[in-house]
């Protein structure tokens, strides 16, 4: 079936020496993955290996054949063309991040087009603002929302969250993290992207990612530390 979509790069892997598997995340389809044949090749070609990079907005036309395999793209252009992130270090590394997140997060095809939305706000927010210090925390807990493991909304009395359930508990477990650590996370729950940043210290930021990262990890199977971790951590300092 030709499919007309818009798509966000999630990931691109060479194979062999001219090809590329690209994953997608498409507003029609949700998850996909395509093979992309002389990716590299030096002649002109509407599937530039520019089109690739992690998290790129764009619009595809495909044949979908939906039995499981790769797909093609039959044609590709940029739906929107990034004009500060890939010319700044700290949005730059903050995408390659999140882009290793959403390659460990999203598991399964099909449509859900409220995330795809969710995304391509957030990537059009990124682009365009400058003071960006809590975007990624803010990022990675909303999108926890669609992931379906969402923190419960807090009570003032408990002092506690407890990792495994998501829940606020007035007594400290295995599996809590501490009443510190907490005041933290209630106070990131309360934070929207078109608020003002830059809220928390270099520290506290660390504290939150760690914090993060770990429930991912025991919320969904098989979850990898991104590697591109410490160079994020290296651009917040």
């Amino acid at each position: 079936m030709l499919v007309k979509t818009k798509a966000i790069v999630i990931s691109s892997i060479k194979y062999q020496e001219k090809s590329l598997i690209v994953k997608c995340f498409t507003q029609s389809d949700g998850l996909k993955s395509y093979f992309v044949q002389s990716a590299f090749s030096s002649k002109k070609s509407n599937q530039k290996i520019a089109y690739f990079q992690p998290l790129t907005l764009l619009e595809i036309e495909a044949n979908h054949k939906n039995k499981g395999t790769l797909e093609h793209f039959k044609e590709i252009k940029l739906a929107y063309n990034y004009q500060s992130i890939p010319f700044d270090i700290t949005k730059s590394s903050i995408v390659i991040f999140l882009s290793e997140i959403l390659n460990y997060s999203i598991k399964e095809d099909g449509n859900n087009e409220n995330l795809f939305i969710f995304l391509e706000t957030a990537l059009h927010w990124l682009d365009n603002h400058d003071e960006i210090s809590d975007f990624h925390l803010i990022f990675l807990l909303q999108l926890t929302k669609f992931l379906g493991f969402y923190p419960e909304i807090p009570k003032k009395e408990n002092n506690y969250f407890e990792m495994i359930e998501g829940v606020f508990t007035p007594y400290s477990g295995v599996s809590c993290i501490t009443a510190h650590e907490t005041i933290l996370l209630k106070k990131l729950m309360e934070l929207k992207l078109d608020l003002p940043q830059k809220l928390f210290t270099v520290n506290e930021r660390q504290i939150l990612l760690k914090i993060i990262v770990d429930y991912y990890a025991i919320h969904i199977e098989n979850f990898k530390k991104p590697k591109s971790l410490s160079v994020l951590k290296e651009v917040f300092l």
